[in-house]
């Protein structure tokens, strides 16, 4: 199974939003930081927000945090949300399949679907970012910037 691409940002925005101690990065802080166009960044921070993972800030201090249950989220289950539970394969499409209705191969993609997302299941956010890869990402993302920025983070949006 493939994810598509706002599954794999979604991931790597509660990943990113994971190992941040203390300032609130902005959506447009994110997207630099991953370096993927703002505008993916922020639909996928407003469907993030929308499940309830996500708080946007605005204002002084304001940024982007991960909520409690953000942290404690199924990763199968943010999959299935984000992916939908769809078949692999469209076989009632625009042609349908003329094997549909006597088709084996559909049922064993469907269940091979859902032991890939019953595998992610009992993987957490959290547990996304623990040793190793939490301190790699905090490298790659700057880690604490307190203090490195200075006064422009004064008056900070959510964007």
């Amino acid at each position: 199974m493939r994810l598509t691409r706002f599954t794999d940002l979604a991931l790597r925005v509660l990943m990113r939003l994971a190992v941040e101690s203390t300032e609130l990065p902005t959506t447009r802080e994110v997207a630099a930081t991953m370096e993927v166009p703002y505008t993916h960044t922020a639909k996928v921070v407003a469907r993030l927000q929308h499940l309830g993972l996500v708080e946007a800030r605005r204002g002084r201090g304001g940024g982007l945090a991960l909520t409690p249950a953000g942290r404690a989220a199924s990763v199968g289950g943010l999959v299935r949300d984000l992916e939908g539970d769809g078949d692999v394969v469209d076989c009632d499409g625009t042609v349908p399949c003329p094997l549909r209705g006597a088709c084996v191969l559909r049922g064993a993609l469907r269940r091979a679907q859902e032991a890939f997302f019953a595998a992610l299941d009992p993987l957490t956010v959290d547990a996304l970012v623990a040793a190793p890869t939490g301190p790699l990402l905090l490298g790659i993302s700057g880690g604490n910037r307190s203090g490195s920025e200075g006064p422009a983070t004064e008056g900070r949006m959510a964007d």
